[in-house]
């Protein structure tokens, strides 16, 4: 799982490439880089609380910005710093179901030397793009 920063697509905003094999791996990778937006260090934040997100779209971008949305509105709500464990994509009936292990812990300003607040997912530039050797996703973040 990897992914790159962007200096070249907004200048008041944060954007990153990131990059899969698969789409699941590629929601990882994505979610990695907002969590790096967030926190200097990703190994400050450590796998102490579980949580689960489940959704569903019918569209694959769409689905990957609903994803990085729900972990932008933990951080917000819960005061909670989630890495994505594991994604698991399936589809049926046209319909993308998307379950996501996720682990973390609660914002600790004295241990997790924070960066910026990401306060949400844009659509400027963002896509998600399936190549020969795997998925490429675009992300704009507002911070």
């Amino acid at each position: 799982m990897t992914y790159r920063f962007l200096e070249h697509i907004a200048t008041a905003d944060v954007a990153f490439e990131a990059y899969g094999t698969t789409r699941e791996e590629l929601f990882i990778s994505c979610a990695e880089a907002l969590l790096h937006t967030m926190v200097h260090q990703l190994e400050d934040v450590e796998r102490v609380q579980e949580e689960i997100i489940k959704l569903e779209h019918t569209d694959l971008d769409l689905l990957l910005y609903s994803f990085l949305e729900e972990l932008v509105f933990q951080k917000d709500a819960r005061q909670l710093l989630l890495h994505a464990d594991v994604v698991r994509i399936e589809e049926a009936d046209d319909i993308l179901r998307l379950e996501a292990v996720t682990s973390g812990e609660k914002i600790a300003p004295q241990r997790h030397r924070l960066v910026v607040d990401v306060k949400a997912v844009t659509l400027h530039h963002f896509q998600v793009v399936q190549e020969e050797d795997g998925w490429r996703a675009t992300v704009v973040l507002d911070i």
